[in-house]
């Protein structure tokens, strides 16, 4: 367990289900995640929640439009290298004036190994902001819970389009492994 992680495995790993199932979050839209392994399998296991494995981030949202219009609520749950794949699609929350809320776990950050990940990791939240998201960033166990709530306030009670970057002081430092 890596010192940004704590003496509790689970801590803001499992503030992160708990906000979206405060929220009354029934639909969990993912890319599988080392970072979101834990909502996402609390997800899974949750009778009164979808949780939908996606093959691109980017069905994500025309799923979660789908059900907002349905009258349910949900939440993406993706890596940072997904959100250039999401793109065009933010336009869709701006126009269509429906909430999303997003919960993205930061690649190409902080003591990054990968160098493929740099560019979109750098790029993340700018991309987000550009095409009309609202972001805040949580590096310590501490700030998720608030920031993810404050989201998921604005998404659903605003009609906006909300991501809490999750970084990677937070997730803890990747490490190459060789075989």
């Amino acid at each position: 367990m890596s010192e940004a992680e704590g003496d509790q495995p689970m801590g803001w790993r499992a503030d992160v289900f708990s906000v979206l199932k405060r929220h009354d979050v029934r639909h969990v839209a993912y890319v599988p995640d080392a970072g979101h392994a834990a909502a996402i399998e609390m997800a899974v296991a949750d009778p009164d929640i979808n949780a939908v494995a996606l093959t691109t981030e980017e069905e994500g949202i025309g799923y979660l439009a789908g059900a907002w219009l349905g009258g349910e609520r949900g939440a993406l749950l993706m890596q940072s290298s997904g959100v250039g794949n999401c793109i065009n699609m933010l336009a869709l929350p701006n126009a269509g004036r429906f909430p999303l809320l997003m919960a993205v776990t930061m690649r190409g950050d902080w003591a990054e190994f990968n160098p493929w990940q740099n560019p979109m990791g750098q790029a993340t939240e700018k991309a987000l902001n550009m095409m009309g998201v609202l972001t805040w960033r949580a590096d310590r166990a501490e700030d998720v819970e608030p920031l993810l709530h404050g989201a998921a306030s604005m998404a659903f009670n605003g009609d906006c389009a909300c991501a809490v970057l999750l970084g990677q002081r937070l997730i803890g430092e990747k490490q190459w492994v060789k075989k």
